[in-house]
């Protein structure tokens, strides 16, 4: 075996398996790491994979994540984004875009189905390793919360090390695929292709994933429309449902003798089937109805959603819609949003039509590939998984082996294109550049000795090239004074408006002697109806003095907090953006 080949699949393997089995993790991010060990391996493939130059099939996409990134940079340069946000947008659209070009180089080779066996081999074993992490957080969760196996903020569903019982599903579902693929490929023998897509459908169920329930359905519709499959594979795909629906069954009994919770059960009692997304895409639509034309920006729809008015918004802190042409419409706008569905569809499309044309064992790994990338597409409307790169990369490594058309058997095998494997090994910098940075703001969170003072650290994280905003987060909810407080909320307030934040802007607007605009957050703040904030509005409800009470006339008392009082004038959510 030729151990440079060896090497390509040992890499490919560990870039689709390695990033969901970490657990262990830093503040503020529960994921980074894993993101980044993302970045690390997916741009390790690259370089070792040497694939060729990709055709012109992958334009479109290609085209599309290019719009993004430039959108972003315009929210940056023209609009409030901070710069470290807009940088790590670009960072990770550029990485999407070197993988969509390895994915279609890759299939130019002579070994381009090792490469995509050796990727299914990552997921399959991906998606099993999973399986014993998801059995501990449902059954024995005192077990879990260390350094490999991490806790389930969810009682009784499992999250896996990506910590997210969705993800865990969009995962299970993707080495599902890649079992199908395998046994297809001939790569792995029927019976443990039907064991593993088994005891995957029963770790989706421990998910209570109502997104995987469906996918487990359309595996199903995949097996009784492509009748190119084999027999056994199709058996095995038509049979996914009728696993899920067994399984379902056997954990509600355990649930119900056990007297243990069971979060599939607790799932189907919910009174809102949708947990809360029919309300943020109404919320989402009128945010458009007011902005069709520009959009709030590329990374503000979370300060835009929040301080504009709904009454009745869900309590959740929303920074994503949950529903990708939502996003895309509500961020760019709805011209250029259509621009970019529409080269994302042509993309789609085009890569539909060459996986059900492919024959043989070639059309077997389009075909496989291109259900991969559907099932996180249809994950996409209804979550945002591609926002995280361990997604995002195989997501864009096999869409564009999908749309890389076949060679000519005639044609001999490409030259590799020594510039990507440069820009992979550049991907692999930047990963590493990335968690040094990290590192300066997560000293903030912890407690590590000879770290220095609290206002050390913060004055060093503030510092850093892509994540200063945690460090202005840190400064402003914490009390520590601050040289420039205004650039401080500046930043941290475009990346996620919670309860603390709100507070402490509040008060420093009023501090500044700002009082609308302190009551318009406060007003908003008191829409989420969030425990946290009893304390903040405990004055309002606090019984008023004789003095107080006699009192009749119509102006505010100036002794009344402003969190008590009403604003007057209506603010826009721009006006709470700094001056350009």
């Amino acid at each position: 075996m030729n151990p440079l080949l060896l090497s390509r699949r040992g890499v490919a393997a560990a870039a689709a398996t390695a990033p969901s089995l970490l657990a262990y993790s830093l503040s503020p991010s529960a994921t980074f790491l894993n993101q980044a060990l993302a970045f690390m391996l997916w741009g390790a493939m690259v370089a070792a994979s040497q694939p060729a130059r990709c055709g012109r099939g992958v334009t479109a996409l290609l085209a599309a994540i290019a719009a993004l990134a430039l959108a972003a940079a315009v929210s940056s340069a023209f609009g409030a984004l901070p710069s470290g946000l807009a940088l790590s947008t670009v960072f990770t659209l550029a990485a999407a875009a070197l993988l969509v070009a390895g994915g279609a180089g890759t299939r130019a080779r002579d070994d381009e189905q090792e490469a995509f066996a050796a990727f299914c081999w990552g997921l399959l074993v991906a998606g099993l390793a999973n399986l014993p992490i998801a059995l501990l957080q449902v059954f024995v969760p005192d077990l879990t919360g260390g350094d490999w196996v991490a806790a389930s903020g969810f009682v009784g569903r499992a999250v896996g090390n990506l910590r997210q019982p969705n993800h865990l599903s969009s995962l299970l579902l993707w080495a599902c695929i890649a079992a199908a693929a395998l046994l297809q490929l001939r790569r792995i023998r029927a019976p443990l292709a039907a064991l593993a897509l088994a005891l995957l459908v029963f770790a989706v169920v421990l998910t209570a994933s109502r997104t995987g329930l469906v996918s487990v359905v359309l595996l199903a519709v995949w097996g009784l429309a492509d009748r190119r499959l084999s027999r056994a594979t199709r058996a095995l795909l038509v049979a996914a449902p009728l696993v899920y629906a067994l399984a379902w069954l056997g954990m509600a009994q355990w649930a119900a003798a056990s007297e243990h919770t069971f979060g599939g059960a607790q799932r189907l009692a919910e009174t809102d089937i949708s947990s809360s997304r029919f309300g943020i895409w109404a919320n989402t639509l009128a945010l458009i109805r007011a902005q069709p034309w520009l959009g709030v920006g590329v990374g503000e729809f979370n300060i835009a959603w929040t301080l504009s008015p709904f009454p009745g918004r869900p309590v959740a802190f929303f920074d994503h819609t949950h529903n990708l042409v939502l996003q895309f419409a509500v961020e760019l706008g709805l011209p250029l949003a259509a621009c970019v569905l529409a080269l994302l569809l042509w993309a789609l499309a085009r890569g539909l039509r060459l996986a059900w044309a492919g024959s043989g064992d070639a059309g077997t790994a389009q075909r496989c590939a291109m259900a991969m990338v559907l099932m996180i597409g249809l994950h996409s409307l209804l979550e945002y998984p591609l926002w995280y790169s361990y997604f995002l990369l195989p997501a864009a490594w096999a869409w564009g082996y999908v749309l890389q058309g076949e060679r000519a058997a005639a044609a001999p095998p490409p030259a590799p294109a020594p510039a990507l494997g440069w820009a992979g090994l550049v991907l692999m910098a930047g990963a590493a550049f990335s968690v040094n940075d990290y590192l300066r703001v997560a000293a903030i969170f912890g407690s590590s000795p000879g770290g220095g003072s609290l206002e050390q650290r913060i004055a060093d994280g503030q510092r850093s090239v892509f994540f200063a905003h945690h460090a202005d987060y840190a400064a402003v909810t914490s009390g520590v004074a601050v040289a420039d407080p205004a650039r401080a909320f500046d930043r941290a307030t475009h990346y996620l408006l919670d309860t603390r934040l709100m507070m402490a802007w509040a008060r420093a607007l009023a501090a500044r002697g700002e009082l609308d605009a302190a009551r318009h957050i406060a007003a908003r703040l008191r829409e989420f109806r969030n425990p946290d904030a009893a304390e903040f509005f405990a004055v309002c409800d606090a019984p008023a003095s004789p003095s107080a009470a006699a009192a009749s006339a119509p102006t505010v008392s100036e002794a009344t907090p402003f969190q008590c009082q009403k604003p007057q004038r209506v603010l826009d959510w721009r006006d709470f953006l700094p001056p350009r």
